[in-house]
């Protein structure tokens, strides 16, 4: 199967996809970044339900309701534990994890944040080799998924994920 692939500069509350990915720590609070609008968008309900399937293991994803906001499910992607720190191999594990899950799901379509690049601390270029990387590594197990959307925030992010998704998938 051919899965398209995007990268946007936005919000990630705003994309036009059927489930968004949250960029979490493994006991699935909500703090700051992308959680924090997550939450503030979508109501605490999101946090509620995540953290009620939690903790999970670091680089584990589990999906939530999305409380108010127009998507089926937020895929919360554990990619920091409670020291908020990750790495290329977390984010990659995490990246994989929460693929697979929104394809046993039967989503047709995905967004991602830049996982770990903001509190976590890992830089964008980083960031984008690991995500793409787990794309192109997990494809083949993917039945439903046809779109797969990376959206993010600064244009440092934006150009990063653009200078990878050149290179084939």
């Amino acid at each position: 199967m051919n899965i398209r692939i995007e990268m946007v500069q936005g919000d990630i509350t705003e994309a036009k996809t059927e489930a968004i990915v949250n960029a979490a720590n493994n006991h699935l609070w909500m703090g700051s970044g992308v959680a924090g609008s997550i939450k503030r968008k979508g109501g605490i309900e999101i946090e509620q339900d995540a953290m009620s399937k939690g903790p999970i293991e670091v680089g584990q994803a589990v999906a939530s309701m999305a409380g108010k906001l127009p998507y089926k499910y937020v895929i919360h992607a554990a990619g920091m534990g409670q020291d908020l720190r990750t790495d290329r191999n977390i984010v990659y594990e995490s990246t994989c994890h929460s693929l697979l899950l929104a394809d046993s799901l039967r989503l047709q379509s995905l967004a991602f944040p830049a996982i770990g690049t903001g509190v976590g601390g890992l830089s964008a270029a980083a960031c984008a080799e690991a995500m793409l990387d787990a794309v192109r590594q997990s494809k083949s197990q993917l039945k439903y998924l046809e779109k797969i959307v990376f959206v993010l925030f600064d244009k440092d992010s934006y150009d990063s994920f653009r200078k990878e998704g050149s290179k084939e998938l």
